[in-house]
């Protein structure tokens, strides 16, 4: 009893109150329910509405501190300080490794908690971006390569957006183990976004309606990922998309936030709309379903939207004065928002919350870089290489050159955090060779005008890692022939090149060069000026090795010819130049597999509008593509046994028939025969196999029944469909990588 009167003591201190004035929500011994209810009563319509938006002022009457709902988390800590920055998510999901991705996600989560930690210590308030709840992880169908904001994804196939989703949901929340809390407080809120059937294109996401979509791709494509994570993660928050769907806007659609997560998958947490999604209800030019702000904001919460960023449910006491909405209503809202703030332990003193011990040592730790590099080299796809892979680090006839070498934002890719280092391709690859290895950036990525830099001094830094000291020449446009020229004394050109995150991104409305537009491409060929460089250095006789990086797919058919070998490095985070060196040099074996598939050119392209999956990715794409998706080469080579199908789990023998270790990765596709309409294959499973030189081993990977569940044209339902389906089991989505086998499910 002593102990708990001190708790209540530090708890209302805390809080702002006098010890004698303890009220039944700040006892944390009562269920989550009556404190929520207890609070509730004592909140003025007013105070309500100030909490369900994302930046929430303080109640100092009631001890109620300053709280924010919007933090990012998308590779790491976003827009809050030093924090480590991994790779880009859609380079990632290349890596078909669950496991590390969940171990990435709990660094990210500890991180976060301990800056939230710093805070409470300072006695500072919670401001945007400093909150425990991460709008994060993205889990829409990356369903066109032009949709600039791809790269926040795990690919275009459903199913491994919702395995890898749940990974970054349970190390977020805490929940690695099981759907359930650890702890009675949950470390973080993750947040599974932009439901529903999003993904661009980003200029017109404001007023855009997609209309006539196939039920069929709705709940095969679109959903899937959702589902999981609402009803396998036990996510806590869900994130409505701008656009509209069947005429009602995201936000306000009773379809897809009431009937279908609610309704039908028993979501209980909190919906939140995406940033000024709420305004675009009502705002001239834009989805023009509500008259002013009050009528927007009460069909918003009528149809389940808890959460605003934005203010427009500032207007909510109009809305109920009027009679838009009632206030029993708004409650419903309230009491689900109340409830998420006590299971995070923000009304509770530290003493209580286990998660507060985590300390700030944690915080861009050597153990958390060591995550990012490991990710760093396990995401990179060897997409062609004529034997000169891997280099020769006592070659001293290797140069560099690209608008990407040199470039640290660029390996951040979209809403990062700030590394406390970042190591560039050119910093890499200079460490491995020992020292500075000759250099120039030859382009822009879309022009010849670039700010021509050359390298100086190299300095160590504290941690062992070595800073390329480069010093400004003032703007410069190259020609080609002082491009060849500057590579005459080598034999080799690792050209580091590809797009960048300041073209492909969000809403970028400024952005307006060739190939790009708003944040999105126009074009997915690789820029023309960066086509010519390699085609003139192929001409000169140097070998040429093409690093790709993207957050997307590149057409990259011409380099085909012009480029010795093509690794795509993605956007790579913070250590992405020591991993890029430890794939080129050897030191590491490249194993990852495209979660996406490389078009040969833009006519392979639908229209970037038309939502139908007719024609688009590996599952309905009838086209020869460049690379399919799962493909992806290695320094040693593989062979597969016959695969069985037993017990629910598929077997496969494999075997490392080279002569390096490496690491192969097994995927498994599904196809109902009998069902015409369907996709032309889809990924079921996937597992990763370590194997030494020579080794043979066999793998096993689940395939339960639920893993046969298709749309059914009888029933327009998602259900397991009793009949013969083919089993499809190889290196990649490409039918002549694959093992196949018939099976019967009952």
């Amino acid at each position: 009893m002593r102990k708990l009167t001190i708790l209540f003591a530090l708890l209302t201190l805390w809080c702002g109150q006098p010890a004698a004035q303890t009220l039944p929500f700040q006892n944390p011994n009562l269920s989550t329910d009556e404190r929520v209810e207890d609070l509730l009563k004592r909140l003025t319509l007013e105070e309500k509405t100030k909490l369900m938006m994302n930046s929430s002022p303080a109640i100092p009457r009631l001890g109620i501190p300053q709280w924010d709902w919007w933090s990012e988390a998308l590779h790491g800590v976003g827009r809050n300080g030093v924090a480590t920055v991994f790779p880009s998510c859609i380079g990632m999901a290349c890596s078909f490794d669950n496991d590390l991705i969940g171990r990435i996600y709990d660094a990210v989560s500890d991180e976060a908690r301990a800056k939230h930690n710093q805070l409470r210590e300072q006695g500072k308030p919670t401001a945007k971006y400093q909150g425990l709840s991460f709008w994060t992880p993205n889990i829409n169908i990356f369903r066109d390569p032009r949709w600039g904001r791809g790269q926040e994804t795990y690919g275009e196939d459903p199913f491994m957006n919702a395995q890898m989703g749940l990974c970054v949901v349970r190390g977020l929340q805490g929940t690695q183990t099981s759907n359930s809390q650890t702890s009675k407080y949950y470390k973080l809120h993750a947040c599974a976004k932009h439901f529903a059937v999003h993904s661009g294109p980003e200029k017109t996401r404001h007023h855009f309606d997609i209309e006539d979509l196939p039920t069929r791709d709705l709940w095969e494509t679109y959903l899937p990922a959702f589902k999981t994570l609402v009803q396998e993660g036990n996510v806590q928050q869900v994130m409505c998309a701008y656009q509209r769907f069947d005429g009602e806007p995201c936000c306000g659609s009773n379809q897809l936030l009431q009937r279908i997560l609610r309704d039908e998958w028993g979501f209980k947490g909190l919906v939140v709309s995406d940033c000024g999604a709420v305004s675009d209800f009502w705002m001239e030019g834009r989805h023009g379903v509500s008259k002013d702000a009050a009528a927007a904001s009460a069909r918003a919460v009528l149809s389940g939207t808890d959460v605003e960023c934005g203010k427009n449910y500032t207007n909510l006491p109009e809305a109920v004065r009027r009679g838009d909405i009632s206030e029993e209503e708004i409650n419903v809202s309230v009491r689900r928002l109340l409830k998420g703030r006590f299971e995070l332990g923000n009304f509770d003193p530290d003493e209580l919350v286990p998660w507060t011990k985590i300390p700030a040592s944690v915080i861009a730790s050597k153990e958390h870089k060591a995550l990012a590099r490991q990710m760093g080299r396990e995401q990179m796809v060897l997409l062609k290489n004529n034997g000169i892979l891997p280099l020769d680090a006592n070659n001293k006839r290797i140069m560099v050159m690209g608008p990407n070498a040199a470039d640290s934002t660029m390996l951040w890719g979209i809403y990062f955090g700030q590394p406390s280092h970042t190591v560039t391709p050119l910093e890499g690859i200079a460490a491995r060779l020992g020292g500075d290895v000759p250099f120039i950036e030859a382009c822009d990525i879309t022009s010849m005008t670039v700010e021509k830099r050359r390298i100086g001094r190299s300095t160590e830094s504290a941690d062992g890692s070595t800073t390329l000291q480069m010093e400004s020449m003032g703007q410069h446009t190259f020609t080609m022939d002082e491009i060849v020229q500057s590579a005459a004394q080598s034999d080799i050109v690792i050209f580091v090149g590809g797009i960048s995150p300041n073209l492909e991104r969000e809403e970028a409305k400024k952005v307006h060069q060739p190939g790009f537009d708003s944040g999105d491409r126009t074009s997915i060929e690789l820029p023309q000026v960066q086509r010519d460089i390699l085609r003139r250095l192929h001409e000169a006789g140097k070998k040429v090795v093409l690093v790709n990086c993207s957050g997307s797919c590149v057409a990259l058919e011409p380099e085909m010819k012009t480029c010795d070998a093509i690794l795509q490095a993605w956007y790579a985070g913070e250590q992405g130049g020591h991993a890029l060196a430890d794939v080129l040099f050897g030191d590491y074996n490249p194993g990852g597999k495209l979660a996406v598939t490389f078009y040969k050119n833009d006519a392979q392209l639908p229209a970037f509008d038309d939502y139908r999956m007719q024609g688009r990715t590996y599952r309905y794409f009838k086209g020869e593509p460049l690379f399919p998706f799962g493909y992806g080469l290695s320094y040693t080579s593989y062979k597969y046994g016959k695969p069985q199908y037993k017990n629910g789990k598929v077997t496969v023998s494999v075997t490392n028939t080279g002569r390096r270790d490496g690491t192969e990765i097994v995927q498994v596709y599904v196809r109902n025969m009998a069902d015409t309409e369907g996709p032309i294959k889809t990924l079921r499973g996937y597992g990763r196999v370590d194997l030494k030189a020579g080794e043979t081993k066999t793998v096993s990977i689940d395939m339960p029944r639920e893993r046969f569940e298709g749309w059914d044209v009888k029933t327009n339902t998602m259900r397991v469909v009793p009949g013969r389906y083919e089993l499809m089991v190889g290196a990649s989505s490409a039918d002549k990588d694959l093992k196949k086998l018939v099976v019967n499910i009952k």
